[in-house]
């Protein structure tokens, strides 16, 4: 995720200060990690040093100063193209599940593999029962039901290749062990 551009989009709405961005980041972006308000200001600097944002006031609730932020007209441009370029598929298998499997593998470790293989199946599953009742609650939001539905998706796809990956162990025992 580019944190500079969702902060952009947060600011395309008017402009805002740093711990407004990162209650809306949270609140938008409910599935994703929580931003800190470090690296929200941190991103901001960026972005006004690169001419993206400008100050736009600043305000003082009863605490220190708060220094709001507008897009400039390169900040709207950046966004824009941000937002119209498509992503490129992941090229690589980044994932931690997918290397535990294969070092235990690699290990020869066949009942370690099944064994791991059937509890991470397991804990999938309890994670799609809780993103169901997420996104089926009465209070969910569109931000709840869309992140909700995104990380189903991607849960479905580890299980199928949990699923698929276990006959192939097994198969694979069979074969050897014959």
């Amino acid at each position: 995720m580019s944190t500079q551009h969702v902060l952009l989009g947060l600011l395309a709405g008017g402009p805002r200060h740093g711990y407004e961005l990162k209650r809306a980041h949270d609140a938008r972006l409910p599935r994703a990690r929580p931003l800190a308000f470090g690296q929200v200001y941190a991103t901001l600097a960026r972005l006004q040093r690169d001419g993206l944002v400008v100050p736009a006031g600043q305000e003082r609730d009863g605490g220190p100063d708060r220094t709001a932020y507008a897009l400039t007209d390169e900040g709207r441009a950046a966004l824009e193209h941000w937002l119209s370029t498509v992503e490129p598929p992941v090229p690589y298998v980044a994932s931690t599940l997918f290397a535990k499997v294969v070092v235990a593998l690699l290990a020869a470790d066949v009942d370690r593999a099944r064994a791991y293989l059937t509890a991470q199946r397991r804990a999938h599953t309890g994670r799609l029962r809780e993103l169901t009742a997420v996104k089926t609650a009465p209070s969910a939001t569109l931000d709840d039901v869309v992140a909700a539905d995104f990380a189903i998706a991607h849960l479905d796809a580890d299980l199928r290749w949990l699923h698929t990956t276990l006959d192939r162990v097994a198969d694979w025992h069979r074969e050897v062990h014959s």
